[in-house]
């Protein structure tokens, strides 16, 4: 596995695949890596020739500095975590490098970047397409693959890849969860053992409001999801809401629905939890 620092060597490593005909499947991080990121890993192999990754703390993401001072960073365990399942190259930018003669810009993103984590950390999309474009420019990938988990984030940056025109596809992959359905994130680390049982209650309430959709209101099924957390009285939920999968808007009814998204945020002790889980009816 080839580890780079700095941007402009990975766009050399890139040309050089393209010159040999190779297909480039990417997949961005923050390190901290899982078993969440390494399935990524996997389903990008089956993408492209090539496989790359990258490792960036982007702090255009973090509206609130001890937030980003506070991310968990284990560079040479995620290189040995890569290399393990075949990476082929991670660029790992150091200093200001990937900023080199960028000045971040606003896109329009349909007001996807607005709502609900949007709305709860001003800013926080935003900060995330400007530095995946930036990735996008030097790694030049044919395809990017990023985590359902963060369901909004990829909405947003399908978002952006079609107003921006991208030549780039972009594909969701399914979110991991441990045994007992917490969704694998690189922020579980600063849980201690007894808040990693109280964030369960988040696999728990999107379940419940999963299986009363096909039989109760939207208000109702929401209603099962918040009876859930309230049985964690330690757990301080943001939001608990089912929105349509296109626009993340709000549903305030069935009528005409087949398909939507439940979303939950909650904070348990000093860590912010986001999850979600698609609802047919």
């Amino acid at each position: 596995m080839e580890t780079l620092t700095h941007p402009s060597d990975a766009a050399e490593w890139a040309a050089c695949q393209r010159r040999s005909g190779k297909r480039i499947a990417f997949v961005p991080t923050m390190g901290a890596l899982h078993e969440g990121h390494l399935a990524l890993m996997h389903a990008a192999r089956k993408h492209g020739d090539v496989v790359a990754a990258s490792i960036f703390v982007n702090p255009l993401q973090f509206n609130d500095p001890a937030d980003l001072a506070r991310y968990p960073r284990h560079p040479e365990e995620d290189c040995r975590l890569l290399s393990g399942v075949g990476v082929d190259m991670v660029l790992m930018p150091e200093g200001g490098g990937l900023f080199h003669d960028f000045s971040p810009r606003q896109y329009a993103l349909d007001g996807l970047d607005t709502l609900l984590e949007g709305a709860s950390r001003p800013g926080h999309f935003q900060g995330v397409v400007n530095v995946v474009e930036r990735l996008f420019h030097f790694v030049r990938p044919d395809v990017a693959l990023f985590g359902e988990k963060d369901r909004q984030q990829l909405a947003v940056i399908r978002s952006a890849a079609q107003a921006e025109r991208w030549p780039i596809e972009i594909i969701g992959h399914p979110i991991v969860r441990n045994a007992g359905g917490l969704a694998l994130s690189s922020r579980n680390q600063r849980l201690s053992a007894v808040e990693r049982q109280q964030a369960l209650v988040l696999y728990k309430a999107l379940s419940a409001v999963q299986q009363s959709a096909f039989h109760r209101s939207v208000e109702q099924a929401l209603e099962a999801g918040r009876h859930e957390i309230a049985q964690e009285p330690a757990v301080v939920p943001d939001y608990l809401t089912l929105v349509d999968p296109a626009t993340f808007r709000p549903l305030r009814s069935w009528e005409g629905v087949h398909e939507a998204i439940a979303l939950v945020a909650v904070q348990v002790g000093p860590v912010r939890l986001i999850d979600n889980m698609a609802v047919h009816r």
